[in-house]
C-alpha cells in the first residue's frame, strides 16, 4: 500500500472545511442523533486515500467499520469506506472524505489506465510523473500515481539531479557541461545523473557524455523510435526517457519506441471519480 498522508496535513483540511464549527447541523440541532455514511464507486475505478478519509472521519468523532485498501480496482456499485457516528461527526467529515477519495481515486484511474497501455507494448518500461501537480497536492497526488502502479520521477529540487538547457545556458551550452559529468559524479556518487536533450543531435552527445539517463522531450514517435536505435548502437548503458505530452492515448505509442522510462503529468489533470456518499439515520430502538 502507498504511505499514508501525514495528520498535520488532514487536519488542515478539516480545519478549511470547518473553521468555525458547522453553523447548518447546529442550527438543525441534529449533531447528537446517530447514523452512518456509506462512500460507494459509480464508476469502474482505482481506489485511493480510502485510508486517510477514513482518519478524517474518525478525527471528526466517526468510526470507520470498513475500508478497501488504496490501490484496489474495482466496478460500479462497489462499497469503497463505510464508517458510523453522530450526525456533527458525519457532517464534519463527508466532503473532506469524498474530495479525498474523487480526486485521488480519479489520479490512480488515469495513472493505472496509462500503465496498462504503456506496459502492453514493454512490460518492463517504468512510468513515472513529474512534480507537475497542483501546489498544496503533492502527497495526495503522490499516494495517488503510486495506487495506480507508476512512482514519482522527482519528487523535488532537493533529491535528485536533473538537467535542462535552463541550467546549461548558465555554462556555456550543452557542450561545455557535458565535459563536467565525470566530474559531477564524483561529487554525488549516490545520485543518477538525467539529462534533458531538446533536439536529436544533442540527445546522442548527451547519451555519449556518460549520464544515466537522456531525457528527451516532446520527440515525435518516430523520430523518437530511430533515437532510441542509435543510443542503443552506440551507447548501451544510457537509459532513455520521454517526456512532453504523453498521455492515454500516445503512451503506448512512445512505449513501443522502447524507451526505458515515461515521464508524464497528464494524470493530474482530468476528472474526478465519481463516487456517492450516503448518511442514513440510524433509528433508535
Amino acid at each position: 500500500m502507498p504511505y499514508l498522508i501525514p495528520d498535520n496535513d488532514l487536519d488542515r483540511f478539516i480545519e478549511e472545511d470547518m473553521p468555525y464549527g458547522d453553523l447548518t447541523t447546529s442550527l438543525l440541532g441534529i449533531g447528537d442523533e446517530e447514523g452512518t455514511i456509506s462512500f460507494t464507486s459509480r464508476e469502474k475505478t482505482v481506489a485511493c486515500c480510502t485510508e486517510e478519509a477514513g482518519k478524517v472521519l474518525g478525527k471528526c468523532g466517526a468510526k470507520v467499520s470498513f475500508a478497501l485498501p488504496s490501490g484496489t480496482a474495482v466496478g460500479a456499485g462497489t462499497l469503497l469506506l463505510q464508517a458510523a457516528g453522530s450526525a456533527a461527526a458525519l457532517h464534519a467529515g463527508w466532503k473532506v472524505a469524498l474530495n479525498l477519495l474523487e480526486y485521488a481515486s480519479g489520479i490512480a484511474t488515469r495513472t493505472a489506465t496509462i500503465v496498462e497501455k504503456a506496459r502492453a507494448m514493454n512490460p518492463d518500461i517504468a512510468v513515472v510523473t513529474t512534480r507537475k501537480s497542483f501546489p498544496g497536492t503533492r502527497k495526495i497526488a503522490m499516494k495517488a500515481i503510486m495506487a495506480g502502479g507508476a512512482m514519482p520521477h522527482r519528487l523535488g529540487l532537493s533529491e535528485s539531479i536533473l538537467v535542462f538547457r535552463q541550467h546549461t545556458v548558465f555554462l556555456g551550452g550543452i557542450e561545455p557541461f557535458l565535459e563536467t559529468i565525470s566530474s559531477l559524479k564524483k561529487r554525488a556518487p549516490e545520485h543518477k545523473i538525467i539529462v534533458e536533450a531538446d533536439t536529436y543531435d544533442d540527445a546522442l552527445l548527451i547519451a555519449k557524455s556518460g549520464v544515466d539517463v537522456v531525457q528527451v522531450d516532446k520527440m515525435p514517435v518516430p523520430e523518437l523510435a530511430a533515437l532510441v536505435a542509435e543510443i542503443r548502437r552506440t551507447s548501451p548503458g544510457t537509459a532513455i526517457s520521454a517526456a512532453g505530452g504523453i498521455n492515454v492515448d500516445n503512451a503506448a505509442a512512445y512505449s513501443s519506441t522502447g524507451i526505458d522510462i515515461i515521464v508524464l503529468s497528464s494524470v493530474y489533470f482530468g476528472k474526478p471519480s465519481d463516487i456517492s456518499a450516503v448518511i442514513n439515520h440510524k433509528q433508535k430502538p
